[in-house]
């Protein structure tokens, strides 16, 4: 169930970066750059993360300097995200793993600064602004950060576990 306050919201992302960050420090760097089954490494995985919380701090503060806000990017509509995220690997194939964790960790600093800096009202009192739709912007920063986090989790436990049976 979403947050519905900041109190919620903070505990939630504190809460599920800490489990991620417990796997991203057992992932082997071997493991990091293996492809799965669909060609996507636990790098890929993470740099998507980072990106996907600037994209949403991109979103809310263009809305909030009345910018138009192009959600999820320039050129994409949100039934394209198969080929946005092709397109996103393709432009982070050269990242490496600590570079894709260090973009994580600075994100999630930037998003931390942004949730600590509004109050519950600008969280949960109305629609995000430029977002197009009626989630606040609590319910928009909840899906960029603590929902990304724990769906990274998923994913890199799945790896390492895979990767423990195999050996």
């Amino acid at each position: 169930m979403p947050a519905t306050c900041k109190a919620e919201l903070r505990a939630v992302a504190d809460k599920e970066f800490a489990k991620l960050q417990k796997l991203l420090d057992q992932i082997p760097d071997d493991l990091a750059l293996t492809p799965d089954s669909d060609g996507i490494t636990p790098k890929d995985i993470i740099a998507h993360r980072a990106h996907w919380i600037a994209l949403f701090l991109g979103w809310y503060h263009a809305g909030q300097a009345g910018l138009a806000v192009e959600i999820p990017a320039p050129g994409y509509k949100w039934n394209e995200l198969k080929r946005y995220n092709a397109d996103l690997r393709a432009a982070q194939q050269d990242i490496s793993w600590p570079e894709a964790c260090a973009m994580l960790w600075a994100w999630h600093l930037c998003w931390l600064g942004l949730i600590d800096d509004l109050d519950d009202s600008a969280l949960y009192g109305g629609p995000m602004k430029g977002g197009n739709n009626k989630w606040t912007t609590g319910r928009w920063a909840e899906a960029a950060a603590p929902s990304h986090y724990r769906s990274a989790a998923k994913y890199l436990r799945q790896r390492l576990k895979a990767n423990q049976s195999a050996r």
